[in-house]
């Protein structure tokens, strides 16, 4: 029986190297289906088209800039500050300059440069025995790029 036994354990060995090499071609197989899986995404892969930043069109008369500007205020001095790219306009008594200088480019389209606000207050005023008061305003003297203009008076 012993010799039937080498015959045996021959046979267990042939069979383990089988196995093992069926086992080593299977994982090559599985590799290779990676690699060309991979291959496959990479092929795949369609460049994203890069995104381009365009600039915003300014918003014209969007928001609220009737609330802002009043009117334009036309006085002697007013008139003289136009040759220095200087206009003036009542604005509203809750507006401050970042609010004016927005409204302004809104609406008129130009490149404003600088704000000043005038507060002025109101005045007691008489007729005859009654006493009143005249109501007070905000004023802004808005300076715009040179070369820019605002129609103050239509023609």
């Amino acid at each position: 029986m012993s010799i039937f036994d080498f015959f045996k354990k021959k046979k267990k060995i042939e069979k383990e190297t089988k196995v093992k090499k069926i086992e080593e071609k299977k994982i090559e197989k599985k590799v290779e289906k990676k690699e060309e899986i991979k291959e496959v995404k990479k092929e795949k892969k369609v460049e994203k088209p890069k995104k381009v930043s365009i600039p915003k069109p300014k918003r014209k008369g969007t928001d609220l800039s009737w609330k802002v500007l009043k009117v334009v205020h036309i006085s002697e001095k007013a008139t003289d500050l136009v040759e220095k790219n200087q206009y003036t306009f009542k604005v509203s008594n809750r507006a401050n300059k970042p609010e004016i200088k927005r409204a302004i480019e809104n609406t008129y389209g130009v490149d404003v440069l600088d704000v000043n606000i005038i507060k002025v207050p109101r005045k007691k005023r008489r007729l005859g025995r009654i006493t009143g008061w005249r109501k007070g305003y905000k004023k802004a003297i808005i300076r715009v790029k040179e070369g820019q203009k605002i129609e103050v008076l239509p023609r």
